[in-house]
């Protein structure tokens, strides 16, 4: 695959990320069995194997898990940490954190994400971690306070460039107004069924800031897949109009469902990362052909139409 730089960074990414959510299997980390780990770990090595180098995770997937099996799989395979983005992000406090009373919320306190990041660097079992991510908005974020905790981490060789997650472009302004280090990336919803990045201002100014744009979910949850769905309790509206679509110019191209609605991202000028979330191996391969797929203005359009289920205004 195509390598291209995140952001203004000297990190080097490949046009596909794999996202490393499901390595640990079920939801529930209590019910985390040896093959779930088994499987999570060869589900990561598969995707190195593939040719992706940034591999995505949160230190709330699988309540940490995730990031261990990462950080196991990294080790199980000579070279691997010398060839990928180790990629990760903090932020989001469960309910009964760190008292039976506390709710459920998003918190960017500087001594908090100073203790996750040590935590993750622990459980990734590294020295640095290329990428770290703030997960969703704190509406209590204070920008300065957060430019201070990025800058003692990047001086202490704990991380070499920052991003944010699910954030609104004006608090990305805001950071990036304070921060003396740029913000790389921007990872946010984005497929053919959630457009909202399109015209809500985050990919105009990932452009002009010149951030890359991560996509979760760019396969609307499974929906636009070659699988089965897999809702996880978040509504996907519009399939029954973009399936067809994208069916009919699968079939035109001689590839699969899950290739094009990934190539519709990677047509955007801002160089849409796709992060890639199955642990099928074979799909998991199968996704790396839509780096070579390059759908021309009429097929992208005729997809973003079923999309909207509208015409453009």
């Amino acid at each position: 695959m195509q390598s291209i730089p995140l952001g203004v960074s000297s990190l080097l990414s490949n046009r596909l990320a794999y996202g490393c959510w499901r390595l640990a299997g079920p939801k529930d980390p209590s019910k985390i069995t040896p093959e779930d780990e088994a499987h999570g770990r060869k589900a990561a090595i598969t995707a190195y194997e593939s040719g992706y180098t940034l591999f995505d995770n949160a230190d709330i997937y699988g309540a940490g898990h995730a990031e261990r099996i990462l950080g196991d799989a990294i080790r199980q395979v000579p070279g691997m940490r010398d060839k990928i983005i180790v990629a990760t992000k903090c932020g989001v406090r469960r309910a009964g954190d760190p008292t039976p009373s506390a709710p459920g919320r998003y918190d960017f306190d500087p001594q908090y994400i100073l203790k996750c990041c040590e935590e993750s660097l622990k459980r990734l079992k590294v020295e640095t971690i290329d990428l770290y991510q703030l997960h969703r908005a704190d509406l209590l974020a204070d920008p300065t306070a957060i430019a201070e905790v990025f800058t003692k981490l990047k001086e202490a060789g704990k991380v070499r460039y920052f991003g944010v997650s699910n954030f609104q472009p004006s608090l990305v302004a805001a950071m990036q107004a304070v921060c003396p280090m740029p913000m790389v990336v921007h990872q946010v919803e984005i497929s053919i069924a959630h457009l909202d990045a399109f015209t809500d201002g985050t990919l105009d100014q990932c452009l002009i800031e010149k951030m890359t744009p991560l996509a979760w979910s760019p396969l609307a949850r499974g929906v636009l897949g070659d699988g089965p769905a897999g809702p996880l309790g978040m509504p996907v509206t519009g399939g029954d109009r973009i399936v067809p679509v994208l069916d009919a110019i699968a079939k035109e191209r001689g590839t699969s469902r899950m290739v094009v609605a990934l190539s519709w991202l990677l047509k955007h000028p801002g160089k849409i990362i796709p992060i890639v979330g199955s642990t099928n191996p074979e799909r998991i391969r199968e996704a790396v052909k839509a780096a070579d797929l390059e759908l021309t203005r009429e097929e992208w359009y005729r997809l973003l139409l079923a999309g909207r289920g509208e015409p453009l205004p």
